[in-house]
């Protein structure tokens, strides 16, 4: 049986086309793919994320708990801020990447991608110390997230909080919007402006439509999962299970910042990523634009030198751009800015050059 969001009941209204995600049954899209993806770039896009899962981290230790699993430097977390952080096994693979939420002393909560929810609460629970008391409380959390240029004026239409005063990477609990209380974030996954509402389940439909009513006349579209792909595609955001894995390290897919491999507090993984990080990862994540014509795909096999140097991550065709690109794992020695390689693509190697990332960053206000 999939599972289903509280948001469920009325994805019919809304015209949403169903897929099957990480063993969810969630919307891809709801009026096509590129109109949404226009939406969030352009205006702004109201997207249900309950699917991911939420673990709360509580109790005397936990500070030091979390700095044993995690890449990044927690400590330098502080209520009301959040984090970007990766846990890894001993080998430097990645076990998930995640957000970091400190909501008071001793008090955290983890954001965790759908699909590893459960194996993440397991990692965890094998390397609690004790006083930690680790709750998964994903079935009782909703998450909406409203993206795009036009978010905060959407959003500021339902709560007495001034949006303006909330910094990228932190977050009011407590907030009233259209009667609901959430915790509002401003983090995002689109490469725009956004905010993330945290609320019980049972009042995500009730804030779902209050923002679409109160985005009405901003143009803000329902978006499902396939617009979220090619918005944090383009603005290179990694997604766990392409990016990321047991088998790619996050140095190798470009997120050193968040790799404190100098931090005093030992974290697992600490030793192998130190060493790949001083020699260099053997494999970079490129940007690859295509010069023949076709769409590289999750797998394909990428060529340099006519030798097998790797394979596309992910690829499409740019719905801001209008190009096929694609974000490929290949050997450091076929990764420079403008060299060129190929690309299987049914059977035939077509041409194509390795480009900067991100492909698209938005304009600073």
């Amino acid at each position: 049986m999939l599972k289903r969001t509280p948001l469920f009941p009325v994805y019919a209204r809304y015209g949403a086309k169903m897929v099957e995600f990480g063993g969810w049954e969630m919307p891809v899209q709801f009026s096509s793919i590129k109109e949404e993806h226009e939406a969030v770039r352009t205006r702004a896009g109201l997207f249900d994320v309950s699917h991911m899962g939420e673990i709360t981290v509580r109790g005397r230790g936990s500070l030091a708990f979390l700095q044993k699993l995690m890449t990044n430097d927690v400590a330098k977390l502080r209520p009301g801020r959040a984090q970007y952080t990766l846990m890894c096994d001993e080998n430097g693979g990645t076990v998930d990447d995640l957000l970091i939420y400190q909501k008071g002393e001793d008090d955290y909560l983890l954001v965790v991608n759908a699909a590893n929810t459960e194996k993440d609460f397991t990692w965890l629970s094998e390397h609690a110390d004790d006083g930690v008391r680790l709750e998964d409380v994903s079935a009782e959390t909703a998450q909406l997230a409203l993206q795009g240029p036009a978010a905060e004026r959407v959003l500021q239409k339902l709560t007495n909080v001034d949006l303006s005063t909330l910094r990228p990477f932190s977050f009011q609990d407590d907030v009233e919007a259209a009667g609901v209380k959430a915790l509002v974030s401003r983090t995002g996954y689109t490469g725009e402006d956004g905010f993330e509402l945290y609320c019980q389940a049972k009042d995500a439909i009730t804030l779902w439509e209050a923002i679409l009513t109160a985005g009405a006349e901003d143009g803000v579209l329902p978006c499902g999962l396939g617009a979220r792909d090619t918005l944090r595609f383009e603005a290179c955001l990694p997604l766990y299970g392409q990016e990321l894995s047991a088998t790619i390290s996050p140095l190798e897919a470009g997120l050193g910042f968040a790799v404190k491999t100098e931090k005093e507090t030992p974290f697992i993984g600490q030793a192998m990523l130190k060493r790949q990080k001083e020699a260099g990862p053997p494999r970079r994540l490129v940007g690859i634009e295509m010069i023949d014509k076709g769409i590289p795909r999750h797998g394909y096999r990428v060529f340099a030198a006519d030798e097998e140097a790797g394979f596309v991550t992910t690829g499409t065709q740019s719905p801001t751009l209008k190009k096929n690109i694609g974000l490929a794992l290949v050997k450091a020695e076929a990764a420079a800015i403008g060299q060129e390689v190929e690309v299987d693509i049914r059977g035939k190697r077509l041409k194509a050059t390795i480009v900067p990332t991100p492909f698209y960053k938005r304009a600073k206000s």
